[in-house]
């Protein structure tokens, strides 16, 4: 038998794991937004809704800790957004890339705070020996790390959005070349 690739296992996680039109119908707590949620445009696959789906799962994805494919699949509605593209776009935030993201962040909002003065390592090691290391987080950590997460949310769903757009476009770009190099090839075969 043999192994499969890393696309095709992809393939299958996300077609097992992605939330479908009939999981929402039998769901019995969105029974009342059913008819908003079960609409065509949420599911259909267009240049529009994707790249919409896209940024709209890097924003919930980097913003909302907790819950985000629910978030996301709310917030898809009135952005008549791909609901599965903004769930499956939530994912890149995982227990693998969330302390390097955490990092990113608190680098990111202590640039744009302006932040000067120690590093984050010495500071750590001093908080920590002065039993103050709830405070230091709080204090220290917390606000350039929100400041810095909010930036990369506008800019990770910006960013998504246009990359998505600019792929899609791409991609139909290809597949029209591909059609008409093998209409031209039937039409010098026909000949």
């Amino acid at each position: 038998m043999a192994e499969r690739g890393l696309g095709a296992r992809f393939r299958g996680w996300v077609q097992r794991n992605l939330p479908t039109r009939e999981s929402f119908e039998s769901n019995r707590w969105l029974k009342p937004l059913a008819h908003r949620i079960l609409h065509s445009s949420l599911w259909r696959m267009t240049r529009r809704s994707i790249p919409r789906g896209v940024a709209l799962g890097m924003f919930t994805g980097i913003l909302i800790p907790m819950g985000q494919i629910p978030a996301s699949a709310v917030l898809a509605l009135p952005l008549r957004a791909n609901v599965p593209a903004a769930a499956l776009t939530t994912f890149f935030t995982n227990p693998f890339t969330t302390p390097f993201l955490l990092i990113l962040y608190y680098k990111i909002g202590n640039w744009a705070l302006h932040l000067s003065g120690t590093s984050a390592t010495a500071a750590a090691k001093t908080a920590v020996a002065d039993a103050g290391w709830l405070h230091w987080l709080a204090a220290d950590v917390g606000l350039p790390t929100a400041v810095g997460m909010a930036i990369c949310a506008v800019l990770g769903g910006i960013l998504g959005y246009f990359v998505t757009a600019l792929g899609w476009r791409l991609w139909i770009g290809h597949k029209w070349r591909k059609r008409s190099a093998e209409r031209a090839a039937r039409q010098i075969d026909a000949t």
